[in-house]
């Protein structure tokens, strides 16, 4: 890579369910290092965005890029096609995606929930892999619940275990799909600080938000999303100071 190339470029994507168009082209640029918010009111495409840039959710039309080469497709004879799911799932590596629920798995603790996916998939030993996930257990505040399993911690506490899970897989970049909209308010803000923490260290990350607060304080750049297009971005103080369009104007109204 390059690097006057993005990290992540979202070549006018679109994806209908039926006969309705969630995404319509949409073009998207992501320079490492970079914090992306995308805001919007719900249903104008911001989760479905984010979930095909992992290729959770496949577009109709367009491709997204990640450090040029192309997401879930290779290019075969000047034309792209599909790649096998192994290939995929390699390739998935790169993306560290954390959802509204926290997808642990409940038979087991913190820690084997962080060091199963480095053993699995990157052959880690077991010793090392152990090692990291307590050093991401510091970095997310919560060593001293290693051996704590998903019930015994509150929805904040699951969700920064969440957190350390995708980051022991090393990504490049860095997906949250409204991490703390499942969340109790007063556990909101932990979340978030885990968050704040790894933007100041430099990860590229997306984040889906209706946390405002935190997309003005901690995002480069800020994409307003409303019926399945980007109305408007840019960095957020502008955008939200001076939005130039009236979608942006009355979304803003509300929730500012």
């Amino acid at each position: 890579m390059s690097h006057d190339e993005p990290l992540l470029h979202v070549d006018r994507i679109s994806k209908s369910y039926g006969d309705v168009k969630v995404l319509k082209g949409i073009s998207l640029t992501v320079n490492a290092g970079d914090v992306t918010c995308i805001v919007g009111p719900s249903g104008s495409g911001k989760s479905t965005l984010l979930r095909c840039l992992n290729r959770l959710e496949i577009p109709n039309d367009g491709v997204v890029y990640l450090e040029g080469q192309p997401v879930g497709l290779r290019w075969k004879e000047e034309k792209l096609y599909e790649m096998k799911p192994g290939e995929l799932a390699a390739q998935r590596q790169s993306m560290g995606m954390v959802f509204q629920g926290f997808h642990l798995f409940p038979h087991k603790t913190a820690l084997e929930n962080i060091i199963e996916a480095p053993m699995i998939v990157k052959k880690t030993n077991k010793r090392d892999a152990v090692q990291s996930a307590l050093a991401l257990l510091d970095k997310v505040g919560l060593r001293d619940r290693a051996n704590y399993y998903p019930r015994q911690l509150s929805g904040g506490q699951q969700q920064r275990v969440a957190i350390a899970r995708s980051l022991a897989m090393e990504p490049k970049l860095m997906l949250f799909d409204e991490p703390t909209s499942a969340l109790d308010p007063e556990l909101v803000g932990e979340v978030l600080a885990v968050m704040r923490r790894l933007a100041e260290e430099g990860m590229t990350m997306v984040v889906v938000t209706h946390e405002m607060a935190f997309a003005r304080d901690v995002a480069d750049h800020l994409v307003f999303m409303d019926g399945g297009v980007i109305v408007e971005q840019g960095p957020p103080a502008e955008l939200m100071t001076n939005p130039q369009h009236a979608r942006t104007k009355t979304f803003l109204a509300r929730v500012l």
